[in-house]
């Protein structure tokens, strides 16, 4: 059984949010916290898909092999989120590779007693169901609202989140941070594409942000707050 406080955590994934507590305790009875102190590889493409994952912290990277044998990364994960239960669910193999980011904490859930549990109360399926519908509605709203900031103010919302999480909650005026995943592939996730993002970063720097490589000093927050709420590009 999984800590009290990891339960907590893991209520704040989409998949779960419509779940009470007891239920949720009741489908992660077999769960299991696990902490990685080394990147590693988590899976691999057609390794048999027998749980499912909650990020706790840290993040994960779901990546493709490409010819050369150099990794290009589809998706990234980081917390609260779950991820991999397509597969447990569909066609019982993992259909990319999963690499697990030093200092990270998942919870692995496996799949039988999970399904075995829905099989048991068909009302707990119809809840993560409905968790996941409010969760795609978020995302739609979201997706809404990104396409209508330019490419500077997705991409200022993002460092602005990235040093959130990097410096903790607190209001900071300045913040180093490092781009989790690979220029092309933040790109895609905030819907610009990469030469709009080499042009957003140029422009960024009347903000108070200056890159090099994937390394990046923010030293005017409140100007990137102002350019996200007030745009003025």
């Amino acid at each position: 059984m999984i800590q009290p406080a990891d339960l907590d955590l893991c209520a704040k994934a989409p998949l779960f949010a419509a779940l009470e507590r007891r239920e949720l305790a009741l489908l992660l009875e077999a769960a299991q916290s696990v902490a990685y102190p080394e990147t590693g590889l988590l899976f691999s493409q057609g390794d048999l898909a027998d749980r499912f994952f909650v990020v706790l912290g840290g993040r994960v990277n779901i990546f493709a092999l490409t010819e050369s044998g150099d990794q290009s990364v589809i998706e990234v994960f980081d917390a609260v989120s779950t991820f991999a239960e397509a597969a447990m669910f569909s066609s019982g193999r993992f259909p990319l590779n999963c690499e697990v980011v030093a200092g990270s904490r998942l919870v692995h859930v496996p799949a039988g007693p999970f399904l075995k549990r829905l099989s048991e109360n068909r009302k707990l399926a119809f809840h993560l169901l409905s968790g996941l519908s409010r969760w795609q509605m978020r995302m739609i709203r979201e997706i809404g609202d990104l396409k209508s900031k330019s490419p500077g103010q997705r991409l200022a919302s993002f460092l602005l989140a990235l040093a959130q999480g990097a410096e903790g909650s607190a209001p900071k005026s300045s913040a180093q941070v490092r781009l989790p995943i690979t220029k092309a592939v933040l790109a895609s996730r905030i819907g610009i594409a990469p030469e709009s993002l080499s042009r957003a970063l140029g422009r960024l720097k009347a903000c108070g942000v200056e890159s090099v490589g994937r390394e990046l000093v923010l030293t005017d927050l409140d100007a990137l707050r102002r350019l996200v709420r007030d745009g003025g590009e």
